[in-house]
């Protein structure tokens, strides 16, 4: 068996809390490795051979995590350092047991849908970025809203006058979309929901489409420029004219779900009582 942690390094919690598991794997004969979780070349190099990696952070630690291993198909364990952390399964007490859970294979791995979305520029120049969360394009820095089209397997959806554009998965369903008055939805499903962010006179403001659609955004008016944002991590500037496609990707995100966690339902309800309102 061996496990890997990615940690958040700026984290003081982290750090004991990754001080604690390599302890438990030195008496317990289970060989472990760590890594920041925005070394992204040493996680996803030290991912072959791993059992799991579990991640000690919030979502954003567990975001990062997430694109490092990629489509090695290693199964991921949150463990939640941060103040809601959806993705995380683990609170920090349980962490000792939930590792002996994993050794003895009492757990269950759910499968979450990965996105990509590739980036086209008007000048013909492409890049591609996978994320587990959500693609959102959004206006600049000026409080000037943008004019975004919408297409969804070639078909025109809307052209939303708004600070933004959402394309969510399930995960990410309770994320920035749910902000912008997307619905949740179940995160073993495969579908992407298209939300706008503060559109202006729309009748469709949020939009479900299937695994097997390409969701077309593209930038029409940016009079103060905008921005692409991959999983709320990375961002690119973009310039009208340009667009960005969003597809789903066949290698899923594996969740490791150790014996007696709280499931989906429960842990909303209980997540959303921690909200800072």
């Amino acid at each position: 068996m061996r496990f890997g942690f990615a940690h958040n390094p700026t984290n003081p919690d982290a750090q004991a809390t990754l001080a604690r598991a390599r302890a438990w794997c030195d008496a317990s004969g289970v060989e472990a490795w760590d890594s920041a979780a925005d070394d992204a070349e040493r996680i996803a190099a030290a991912c072959a051979g791993t059992d799991v990696v579990c991640v000690l952070g919030g979502d954003g630690t567990f975001l990062r995590t997430a694109r490092a291993i990629g489509d090695s198909g290693v199964p991921a364990l949150g463990v939640n350092l941060g103040r809601v952390g959806f993705l995380a399964k683990v609170e920090t007490d349980g962490l000792e047991h939930a590792l002996a859970q994993i050794v003895e294979g009492d757990y269950a791995v759910e499968e979450r849908l990965r996105i990509s979305a590739t980036l086209v520029r008007g000048n013909g120049g492409t890049e591609t970025h996978a994320c587990l969360n959500e693609v959102v394009v959004a206006r600049g820095s000026r409080v000037r809203m943008i004019q975004v089209e919408v297409e969804v397997s070639g078909s025109h959806l809307a052209t939303y006058v708004a600070d933004g554009v959402v394309v969510a998965t399930p995960t990410g369903s309770t994320a920035y979309s749910f902000s912008a008055g997307g619905a949740i939805l179940d995160p073993r499903l495969r579908n992407m929901i298209i939300t706008p962010v503060a559109a202006y006179l729309t009748s469709l403001h949020s939009v479900v489409a299937g695994e097997e659609h390409v969701v077309r955004l593209v930038l029409r008016q940016a009079p103060s420029g905008a921005i692409v944002s991959i999983d709320g991590q990375w961002d690119r500037p973009l310039v009208e004219g340009d667009r960005v496609e969003v597809r789903s990707l066949p290698v899923p995100l594996r969740l490791l779900e150790p014996s007696g966690s709280t499931p989906f339902y429960d842990l909303l309800r209980t997540k959303a009582s921690r909200l800072p309102y």
